[in-house]
């Protein structure tokens, strides 16, 4: 039989990334895609997975080592995996008794409509399921504590995956791991203290007054409402794309003065241009979107106004000398970004096929950490939905965001008469504490006549 070293695979530009669970041990038979070991950065929590069925033969890493790319894990003997034992009917029958509400499946999606822009998603009809038990919604402090450092329920997708086969809360669940963290024997002690008729339970983290603390700020405790008493109920639970991204969307919100600044770029010329530029490139496969656009001008006014490409480290403001855009793409799971790199050095049509490319490896969950760091500034387009403004949040450590809505007819004085013009709506949220309103304001007027003609870009 081959013997296969398993190692890390690219995680990004991440170094000395901590162990945190080591899922299998030697002699043990294992299917591909099984998970080997689970990595905790200060991004998320990334599960290892085995690149091939087989037995392992030696474990190279241990719970607490720190790992990078490239690191071995273990050795790997390649044969066929035996088939998973299934789950213990004893150990979950009390605990079903004790938590008897299911879970519905999450919905599916449809694909976006044009690549790397926002669609509207459009949730499948789901098989009916049993009544689900009273919703326990956390606050934006308790969701933002658990990035934070704070005592939320702190476990591995796989340990996650193991409680919600048992039918158990992870949030009930002490752990006993490094940081606190759950482990899949905390899970099981929980199962037998069911059985036994007593649990150990985590606190909540909460302030003198019963309300979560977030960054120094006491906050009410979220309303606990039994929605079902009101009529019928569906729970679903939240992907972990939303898990990671509400909790940073929540920190960002608190933690940053955000203001935002509307205005509006004249694009009746830009989109014809881009409608003649799909004709006569129609067999080349790539398409040109209004997003391309935005990205070539987006680069254009970070150059003349540099404070909007830069971060806050402690009392230094870091000005970056790179551009690199990141842009909000949907997928079935949630909103991710992936960043587009050196984007000063690629044409329209170069950063079209490239953003679609990404857009795309987002939808597939085949978008890795290193294609999602290193933005200088973001973009967020509705425009393929509607809407006339809305107020992006930033996404931090950068310190500004502009959102796109859908572009619509206007009439505009010319100086002789009102003539129709397709106008885009800008909206810039950015750090006060970096950018005052007079500068902001400068920055979208520039945007905007960059849109309104992209010749200024060559100049």
């Amino acid at each position: 039989m081959a013997t296969i070293e398993v190692k890390v695979p690219d995680i990004g530009d991440f170094k000395d990334v901590p162990v945190i669970e080591v899922h299998v041990k030697p002699g043990d038979v294992i299917k591909a895609e099984d998970t080997l070991v689970t990595l905790e950065s200060d991004k998320a929590t990334m599960d290892v997975p085995s690149p091939a069925a087989g037995t392992v033969r030696e474990v190279k890493i241990k719970v607490g080592d720190k790992v990078a790319e490239g690191v071995l894990v273990l050795v790997l003997e390649a044969g066929a995996a035996a088939p998973a034992p299934q789950p213990a009917a004893t150990a979950a029958a009390p605990v079903a008794a004790a938590a008897p509400a299911a879970v519905a499946p999450a919905p599916t999606f449809s694909a976006p409509a044009a690549e790397g822009e926002v669609c509207e998603l459009r949730p499948t009809e789901a098989e009916p399921t049993t009544a689900p038990s009273a919703i326990s919604m956390p606050s934006p402090g308790d969701i933002a504590a658990e990035v934070m450092g704070g005592h939320q329920a702190h476990a591995s997708p796989s340990v996650r995956r193991y409680a919600r086969e048992l039918g158990v809360d992870v949030r009930k669940v002490r752990g006993s791991g490094p940081k606190g963290r759950i482990t899949q024997a905390d899970v099981q002690g929980f199962v037998k203290g069911v059985m036994a008729g007593s649990t150990a339970v985590a606190p909540a983290p909460t302030s003198a007054g019963g309300g979560a603390q977030l960054g120094g700020l006491s906050l009410l405790p979220w309303p606990q409402v039994d929605f079902a008493k009101f009529g019928p109920i569906e729970t679903k639970p939240l992907s972990r794309i939303q898990k990671i991204s509400g909790a940073n969307l929540a920190r960002n919100w608190a933690m940053i003065p955000h203001v935002t600044q509307f205005d509006e770029a004249d694009i009746t010329d830009l989109e014809a241009l881009r409608v003649q530029l799909n004709k006569e490139n129609e067999k080349s496969g790539v398409k040109l979107t209004m997003l391309a656009f935005l990205i070539k001008a987006m680069v254009v006014a970070l150059k003349k106004y540099p404070a909007f490409n830069a971060s806050l480290d402690g009392d230094n403001l870091v000005m970056k000398q790179y551009f690199h855009i990141g842009f909000a793409a949907d997928t079935p799971n949630g909103l991710v970004v992936p960043v587009l790199r050196n984007a000063d050095g690629k044409g329209v049509l170069e950063i079209a096929s490239e953003s679609s490319a990404m857009a795309k490896k987002a939808r597939d969950g085949k978008l890795g950490p290193a294609e999602m760091q290193g933005g200088c500034i973001s973009i967020s387009s509705l425009g393929g939905i509607g809407g006339t403004a809305f107020t992006p949040i930033i996404n931090a450590p950068e310190v500004a965001i502009l959102g796109v809505s859908k572009s619509e007819l206007k009439p505009k004085w010319n100086g002789r008469e009102f003539e129709p013009r397709l106008m885009l709506p800008l909206s810039l949220s950015y750090d006060h504490r970096v950018i005052d309103g007079a500068l902001a304001a400068r920055f979208t007027a520039f945007l905007a006549q960059l849109l309104a003609d992209m010749r200024r870009t060559l100049l």
